[in-house]
């Protein structure tokens, strides 16, 4: 049985969980480079059983399933992957697997990144490293500002207790949000509309589907304060990208800070990394030893159970009753 690890950026799965007790026979192959090219990664995967997939970095489209034959079973760090086509796979009869959770570090990105861009951190570490500069930026403070929280699952409710603990007024929105949900996270709801207009930090933590790709758009975008900052950690189209590039060139905003994209890799030639008002990292919310050892370990196991015919974290459940499901080898 051969398992594939995709997108292994920071070379760091080897050591995240005891891959030696996977059963004789399973080999493991670790790819650190990532491929966009369909073809490409159709011909490197070609004969592997398992394939495990990062989230989010590495789509499987019906297109790519439909080129791999001999995949068995698909796995995604974490408890679901919008990037993953669910359905193509349970047609062909392709097991997909989850793993535990990331923990709180997308919680904890949040806050580094909205401090570290009302602050200018970075540009203040450059200027005073590189060019002897002492003091450069007059930075915003948080007490007393309002934390508009687009979505208030579990981030972000611990988004919103940490903006507590700063003495900032919190409000929140979503489809789905109460006043109930909204109060126990203290926080009070607001109107879409109102969100984005009060918001001094609006920060973006709503899971990426049909629902809630391009919410925040031109209009959105238009309602903010020209001293107001955006964050996205959750998905990069939840936000209008072009939309963004505009407000932020026209300084419509003060700023945004991102760490997910539209296409990842972010291009080197993108506009968002010219312009000195945004603050980017590459999607590491959940790139935490914590985190990648609860993602990998999860893997590990996965991997034993299917090879055991008892496949576990089953995110397609209804493959598990098809008789054209595909079994271990």
């Amino acid at each position: 049985m051969r398992v594939a690890v995709l997108d292994d950026y920071h070379n760091a799965a080897a050591d995240m969980a005891d891959w030696s007790s996977l059963p004789a026979g399973v080999e493991v192959t670790y790819f650190p480079d990532h491929l966009n090219d369909e073809d490409a990664l159709a011909e490197r995967l070609a004969g592997f059983d398992i394939v495990m997939g990062m989230r989010e970095r590495t789509p499987f489209p019906r297109a790519l399933l439909a080129r791999l034959p001999n995949l068995r079973c698909l796995i995604t760090t974490g408890a679901r992957n919008a990037s993953f086509d669910i359905d193509a796979a349970t047609e062909m009869g392709i097991t997909v697997c989850g793993t535990p959770g990331a923990g709180e570090g997308p919680a904890e990105l949040t806050w580094g990144l909205i401090i570290g861009l009302l602050r200018r951190i970075t540009d203040e570490d450059r200027r005073t490293r590189c060019e002897g500069k002492w003091g450069v930026h007059v930075g915003a403070g948080l007490q007393g500002k309002t934390l508009a929280l687009l979505g208030l699952g579990h981030i972000g409710s611990l988004v919103a207790r940490v903006g507590n603990a700063f003495d900032m007024r919190v409000i929140a929105w979503s489809q789905n949000l109460t006043e109930e949900r909204a109060a126990e996270c203290g926080a009070a709801l607001v109107d879409k509309d109102t969100l984005f207009r009060a918001g001094d930090v609006v920060s973006v933590h709503v899971r990426l589907s049909e629902r809630t790709r391009g919410l925040v758009g031109a209009h959105e975008l238009g309602l903010m304060k020209p001293s107001a900052i955006l964050v996205n950690i959750s998905r990069g189209p939840i936000v209008d990208e072009p939309a963004l590039v505009r407000a932020l060139e026209h300084r419509a905003i003060a700023g945004a800070a991102l760490d997910t994209f539209d296409v990842e890799p972010l291009p080197v030639n993108h506009p968002l990394l010219t312009l000195n008002n945004t603050l980017i990292t590459p999607h590491v919310g959940y790139v935490t030893d914590d985190g990648y050892r609860a993602f990998y370990t999860g893997v590990v196991e996965n991997i034993r159970a299917f090879a055991a015919g008892e496949p576990v974290r089953v995110i397609n459940p209804e493959v598990l009753q098809s008789g054209s499901r595909r079994g271990p080898a």
